[in-house]
């Protein structure tokens, strides 16, 4: 019966002294990007500003990309129109008029009439080839962002790792867990910055190219729509 009551009395005293060191312990504070971001060291500078390089020129060639892929369905009938009818004239002053990158590809080979077939289609093909690097531009920086980044975030660990082991060595026996954990922190932030920043990279660089590739089947189709209304009036003469 006495062992029985000291125990329920150490129990009643046990657990205000748990509760009191509980409340003793200080708060850790919440995690956020900006203190991630201080954390991660000098590489983090250069993971920032891919990201930011990244995010501008996505939403710019994107915008680009969007008009770019604007089609007027009543173009071709009325340029078939107008050729049929002879009047070359017209038929240029709508191409300048249109915004589309199917009417420049429709001006260049109406400049070219008269010449051989093969003359009209090599330069309808050098004019779309000109189109798509213009709308290629910066692509090699998301390209490059979405290589770099991890590299940057797997030399951010190397160099973490190796100032935590440096500090650890420097302290000697006064080494304790902070000293390793600050490297280590360190080196995890900007693994996970370069990782994080070159996965979007990645994804938006094939987004852009697979929206070029539509563009580019929309030009292939106008111009195959173009020479087949070429060689529709010789064949009516026929």
């Amino acid at each position: 019966m006495t062992l029985l009551l000291s125990l329920l009395v150490q129990t009643d005293m046990v657990e205000p002294v748990q509760a009191a060191l509980l409340e003793a312990q200080p708060a850790v504070p919440p995690l956020n990007l900006w203190s991630l971001s201080l954390k991660g060291g000098f590489l983090m500078i250069p993971v920032v500003l891919l990201s930011l390089i990244t995010i501008y020129v996505f939403v710019e060639r994107l915008m680009v990309l969007c008009a770019a892929a604007r089609q007027d369905d009543t173009f071709m009938q009325r340029i078939k129109d107008y050729i049929h009818a002879g009047d070359i004239d017209s038929a240029l002053n709508l191409c300048k008029k249109n915004t589309t990158l199917v009417a420049r590809l429709v001006e260049k080979g109406i400049t070219r009439l008269g010449r051989p077939m093969n003359d009209v289609l090599v330069a309808i093909e050098n004019e779309g080839n000109i189109e798509v690097a213009k709308l290629e531009r910066r692509f090699t920086w998301v390209a490059t962002a979405a290589a770099g980044a991890p590299m940057l975030g797997f030399l951010g660990t190397v160099t973490g790792m190796v100032n935590a082991f440096y500090s650890m060595a420097a302290a000697g026996e006064a080494a304790d867990i902070t000293t390793l954990s600050s490297g280590i922190y360190e080196a995890l932030v900007t693994t996970v910055a370069g990782l994080a920043v070159g996965i979007i990279a990645l994804f938006a660089y094939n987004y852009l190219v697979s929206r070029v590739n539509t563009v580019v089947n929309q030009l292939e189709t106008g111009t195959m729509e173009f020479m087949d209304l070429l060689n529709e009036p010789a064949t009516t003469k026929k």
